[in-house]
């Protein structure tokens, strides 16, 4: 065998370094505090993971933790909107400060740092990914709890988001369109690829309540969520309305202020 010179690619010997799996989990800043770190997923847009993982925050913050989220959606984030937030983050010589919200939740997004948040970020995967790795690597979190909100499928930004930051558990968000099978397989597939543990299945859009007599109705039919999770042996955390007031809160800024106990049991699962 020839002498190493650590340069595997250019190398065909079958050697222990190269039979050995890789880690690519990257430290966070030296500086920051983070107890436990969760991924909110789907297999797909449009299910409102943005919205669960909000809500998911503030109900964490309610009981006392101090919470953050690291918004993974980098060409469409929507956290800052979500929480009325229009400051910009500042940074040190070496790391970058969250911003915070009104209720004290720690928020990084790309939409903090650019001048202004209705520019396009139009940027290749590995470019995005960089970023989201970033905001990992170089932000002083302090917190007991950090969410990161994770762009929709399967890509690339989730698999660097798998691959570099070491993940306690990943919560999936679906809906109870006829879809669910497949979008919750995408999902499930994924995190046993990477050894990434799964909390549970969350449904949103789930019914909508009558406002004169209180029944739910259920638009897109009802039990598709829980066959998927009974299938892969999941627990079903949550079942979230299709609620105009959840909405108007998010988009005045304000999804702090809600009303309802929808993700008590998902929060449970996190402590």
């Amino acid at each position: 065998m020839s002498e190493c010179n650590s340069n595997c690619a250019a190398c065909g010997e079958d050697c222990a370094s190269r039979r050995t799996p890789q880690s690519f989990l990257k430290e966070h800043h030296p500086e920051a505090v983070v107890r436990r770190v969760y991924g909110v997923v789907s297999g797909k847009g449009g299910v409102g993971k943005s919205m669960v993982t909000s809500q998911l925050a503030v109900t964490l913050a309610r009981r006392g933790y101090r919470v953050g989220i690291l918004d993974a959606d980098i060409t469409g984030p929507s956290i800052p909107k979500a929480f009325g937030i229009q400051d910009k983050a500042v940074g040190t010589e070496n790391a970058i400060l969250p911003v915070t919200s009104g209720s004290g939740i720690q928020v990084m997004s790309i939409n903090v740092l650019l001048e202004d948040e209705t520019d396009p970020v139009i940027w290749r995967g590995p470019v995005i990914g960089g970023v989201v790795q970033q905001f990992w690597t170089d932000v002083i979190w302090d917190v007991d709890f950090l969410l990161v909100d994770m762009p929709p499928g399967t890509g690339d930004v989730a698999l660097n988001v798998f691959q570099s930051i070491p993940l306690n558990g990943i919560v999936i968000v679906t809906s109870p369109q006829e879809l669910v099978g497949m979008v919750v397989e995408k999902a499930v597939k994924m995190a046993e690829k990477m050894a990434v543990p799964i909390v549970g299945l969350v449904e949103n859009m789930s019914y909508v309540k009558c406002p004169d007599c209180g029944r739910e109705i259920h638009l897109f039919g009802e039990g598709k969520t829980e066959a998927a999770a009974e299938k892969h042996g999941l627990p079903l955390l949550a079942r979230m309305p299709i609620d105009p007031a959840l909405a108007a809160l998010m988009d005045e800024g304000r999804i702090e202020e809600f009303d309802g106990h929808w993700l008590d049991d998902a929060a449970d699962a996190l402590i």
